[in-house]
């Protein structure tokens, strides 16, 4: 058997096994590995430790038990958290708050079974966890446009990442929009301005967040995003190198195995948007990521 199918073995009895005591020794055992070997090829193929995924996968699968009212107390101890603190502690350092919030943002389904063949043909650099479910209100951005002819472009999703090839080659951009705009919440936004007609003409606009008061020079547009309920996603944690690729692995996931079988569909009266803040800054961290916010409604 290969060493592929032998990992999908573990990460299809770790769904299977959700509620029980796991340890590397155990599922090392299972695919008569030794705990080291099996640990390092283990993150090489999902970029966690086989006990951090574990503790990551029992979090996604506990969503599912916070949509059903249960104390949180109760999710934790059957999940093998020894307390309240403990659970929401990891709770938080895996899904960004606690969960009393969280549950109000929790998908509606539950955790899909994860193909690793199919992350490592879509060279996402990792799994790709839950996503978090908002409602996020109208919010305006400014920036500057970019056009160009591109075949089978729809959406933001079709050309993921377009600006890190394209419009950071214009070295001057990203800080000519924070120099003019001065917004006091950092982080830029990748849009798919283009009309759904528009059969290979792609406008997209590179854009800061924009503060009431701010002038707009000329030569940037101001545009205002309606008021939308978003799947949001974050790519895996990759070396820089891999960041791209990273990138439109993690869209080709989204829409190829996550919306299929989830009880969403993309609201195309919405833009779909990526959404890059300092934790893709190269000169600050080892392993960068950023978000992708899905436009949905349910099915």
């Amino acid at each position: 058997m290969t060493q592929l199918f032998l990992l999908q073995k573990v990460i299809d009895y770790i769904d299977e096994h959700i509620k029980d005591d796991i340890n590397t020794e155990s599922l090392a055992k299972l695919i008569s590995y030794s705990p080291f070997h099996f640990s390092r090829i283990f993150h090489q193929t999902t970029g966690y430790t086989p006990m951090d995924y574990v503790q990551k996968r029992k979090l996604q699968f506990a969503l599912v038990d916070l949509l059903k009212e249960k104390r949180i107390i109760d999710i934790a101890l059957e999940y093998g958290f020894e307390t309240h603190a403990g659970f929401t502690k990891s709770f938080k350092r895996c899904f960004g708050s606690p969960p009393s919030l969280y549950k109000m943002h929790c998908p509606i389904s539950v955790p899909q079974r994860l193909c690793l063949e199919s992350l490592i043909q879509k060279k996402t650099g990792g799994v790709v966890l839950q996503p978090k479910i908002i409602s996020k209100p109208p919010f305006r951005v400014a920036g500057k446009t970019f056009e160009t002819r591109m075949g089978n472009i729809a959406f933001t999703r079709d050309a993921p990442a377009f600006w890190n090839q394209r419009i950071l080659s214009e070295e001057s951009i990203e800080t000519t929009l924070y120099n003019l705009l001065t917004p006091k919440k950092h982080g830029e936004y990748c849009f798919n301005l283009s009309a759904p007609e528009s059969e290979d003409h792609f406008t997209y606009l590179f854009a800061v967040n924009f503060d009431e008061g701010t002038t707009v020079p000329e030569g940037i547009l101001k545009f205002t995003v309606k008021a939308t309920t978003y799947a949001v996603f974050k790519t895996p944690l990759v070396p820089v190198e891999q960041f791209v690729s990273s990138i439109k692995g993690t869209w080709q996931y989204i829409l190829e195995d996550w919306l299929p079988d989830s009880q969403y569909e993309v609201d195309e009266d919405s833009y779909d948007f990526e959404y890059y803040d300092e934790h893709c800054h190269d000169w600050e961290y080892d392993k960068v990521y950023m978000e992708i916010y899905l436009p949905i409604k349910e099915k």
